[in-house]
């Protein structure tokens, strides 16, 4: 049997996508558009010893495997042809035996990843407890501290790895993430010498936008790189009487009393168990009247595991947990004296922006390859693609949940109806 025709076993005999392999076999239509291309037998050993996205991933990111038809900064149309097509099924004994006969037994044993791939679950355990301080700053080193310079050539200006939201269809990027932070801001009441508290601030995007209104702002972030670059921008910008990012766990800021606490692209890493904490933690951070607002992605659902799939927890979040925006609200509401007021669903805005920052990334190709590797460089190219698709589909979705810190006796003084510009 030949490479293609297995790998056609593998996911069906109705391909629509087309497959060829370097021992010169082919399976599906000659003149679809889309498709693989199974360069070397590492390639082969990878599929299938992890069938399914974990060993097409590894084939890819490695260089073994090509997606046929689409630039690699930006493999959407590829895979939106494969989505279709890639419904791997496990084969019985006999059909084990034969593709061994086939192919040769020495590819059904288990090789290295590439050097792009975090250790698995059960590795990570030894070196500290999901969720630690400890293994916490490890997972975001892992995803955040892979090159300034590259998180420059895809996310562009505005250095903001967040859902954007575009207030037109044909707003620029930039515009859109201007504009996040515009709506979040006025969500937030902020005013001329509040104290804003941003808890996971990336590169500092959300701080330097408040501080740029007099709003004294602290961002702190588990990424050295990051806090390095936001703290070069806030002194280049001239900011520093009112902005300050630290490289910090979130759980160790000391201060209190915030008019406001901002929270963007963090809930993803803190795990469903931790939500009391965290949450009572934002509560205990601002004063009673204060503002607290939660961006994060979820899933449609509440019913579905928080865990991440196998792509994505050895390639992109190690230790990432996702749940419903019903579950993040009812945590929020379980916190006493915090009250939810306003929830919003920005599901497909965080299809544009990927779209975007793969834009970004075929643009910046030679660059990105030259300062991260083509395996890196790849790896970001198919996880974005992958995710647009994942948000288009309503796989995953992007929640705003507002809320406020009630006085003890259950008084609030906010106005009746929404106060911002949506």
């Amino acid at each position: 049997m030949k490479l293609a025709h297995i790998f056609e076993k593998l996911v069906g005999h109705e391909l629509g996508i087309r497959v060829t392999a370097y021992d010169g076999s082919s399976a599906g239509p000659a003149d679809a558009d889309y498709g693989l291309h199974l360069k070397n037998p590492r390639g082969t050993t990878y599929l299938v010893t992890a069938p399914g996205d974990l060993g097409l991933a590894r084939a890819y990111v490695s260089g073994d495997l090509d997606l046929v038809g689409s630039h690699p900064g930006d493999p959407y149309a590829t895979l939106q042809a494969l989505a279709g097509d890639l419904k791997f099924t496990k084969p019985g004994p006999l059909e084990l035996a034969q593709m061994a006969r086939d192919i040769g037994v020495e590819h059904f044993k288990p090789i290295a990843p590439p050097p792009q791939e975090s250790l698995p679950k059960w590795r990570r355990f030894a070196e500290g407890l999901r969720h630690s301080k400890e293994r916490d700053a490890e997972a975001i080193s892992y995803h955040y501290d892979v090159s300034n310079r590259f998180y420059e050539l895809v996310l562009g200006e505005s250095m903001t790895y967040t859902c954007a939201v575009y207030p037109t269809e044909d707003a620029t990027l930039e515009q859109a993430q201007e504009n996040k932070y515009r709506l979040i801001f006025d969500k937030l009441r902020l005013q001329p010498g509040d104290r804003l508290l941003d808890i996971g601030c990336g590169w500092g995007g959300m701080v330097r936008y408040a501080a740029h209104r007099g709003v004294h702002t602290l961002g702190v972030t588990l990424s050295q790189e990051q806090a390095q670059w936001a703290q070069a921008a806030i002194v280049a910008e001239g900011l520093s009487e009112f902005a300050e990012v630290r490289h910090s766990d979130y759980r160790d800021v000391p201060e209190s009393g915030f008019d406001a606490v901002s929270s963007i692209g963090l809930t993803e890493h803190i795990g469903v168990a931790n939500y009391p904490k965290y949450f009572t933690f934002m509560r205990d951070k601002v004063r009673p009247g204060g503002m607290i607002l939660n961006h994060c992605i979820t899933r449609p659902d509440n019913r579905h595991k928080s865990k991440a799939g196998p792509f994505i927890e050895r390639y992109v979040f190690p230790d990432g947990e996702l749940t419903g925006a019903g579950t993040i609200i009812s945590k929020m509401q379980d916190v006493p004296n915090l009250e939810v007021i306003h929830e919003e669903n920005f599901r497909i805005h965080y299809a544009m922006t990927l779209r975007d920052w793969n834009a970004n990334l075929v643009k910046n190709w030679d660059e990105a390859v030259a300062e991260v590797g083509e395996g890196t460089a790849r790896q970001w190219g198919l996880y974005m693609a992958g995710c647009r698709i994942g948000f288009e589909r309503d796989i995953v979705q992007l929640h705003h949940a507002l809320a406020t810190r009630l006085d003890e006796d259950g008084a609030q003084t906010l106005p009746l109806r929404p106060w911002w510009d949506a």
